[in-house]
């Protein structure tokens, strides 16, 4: 199967960030393994997009902001139930800067997201409390994108969020599966975070490739 690509087609690429590789704060396992899928991947595209997590220090999301809870843990908060991680991505640290063999040079835009205090926010679109937007579905109009391709970190997470928040807003979403990688949180039998993705995703329309079918 061969996929071409247009005009009309945008690569998203997602929180390819020092914290969420080797060593960092929130390391996805093997998360470096995407920079040069990606970087090969970019040069394909006409349209690239970059998101980088971004966040003030003692944010909503970090558990370090909730006295005696721990890292994973799920809380109850304004807009709903919320994982709580570790310091990371702080706005103007090393861990929230691009990964250092990443391309950036070809992006269009970079989007930030969880930068507000008490929102967290996984998804392009919108934040996690399903109402506040980032404008990037406008923007992906106004200039006639069509598809969405998405690579990065994390699978479970922020390209998933993204790739659904994707569909509903009426693109088609194509998630190139060996560009990304999972945190792979785990949960009750055939519930861990992966699990839900893949089903999420078959549930919502969402395809999936490899990246080597893109040419």
């Amino acid at each position: 199967m061969q996929v071409k690509i247009t005009e009309r087609d945008l690569l998203l690429i997602v929180d390819v960030q020092n914290d969420f590789c080797s060593s960092g704060a929130l390391a996805v396992p093997h998360g470096d393994e995407v920079v040069s899928a990606i970087n090969r991947l970019s040069r394909l595209f006409q349209h690239v997009v970059l998101t980088q997590d971004w966040h003030p220090r003692g944010h909503l999301s970090f558990a370090s902001s909730h006295p005696g809870a721990e890292a994973f843990q799920v809380v109850d908060v304004a807009y709903g139930r919320q994982t709580l991680w570790p310091d990371h991505c702080v706005q103007q640290s090393y861990g929230a800067e691009f990964h250092p063999a990443l391309e950036t040079a070809k992006a269009e835009l970079i989007l930030r997201k969880g930068f507000r205090m008490e929102i967290d926010s996984y998804s392009a679109f919108r934040e996690n409390d399903g109402a506040a937007r980032t404008g990037f579905a406008g923007y992906l109009r106004e200039r006639e994108i069509e598809r969405v391709f998405l690579a990065g970190l994390a699978y479970d997470y922020c390209v998933r969020f993204s790739a659904v928040d994707a569909r509903s807003e009426g693109f088609s979403a194509v998630v190139i599966e060996d560009a990304c990688r999972g945190i792979g949180l785990e949960g009750p039998a055939e519930n861990g975070s992966m699990e839900e993705t893949r089903r999420e995703f078959a549930e919502r329309g969402v395809s999936h490739i490899q990246a080597e079918w893109i040419g």
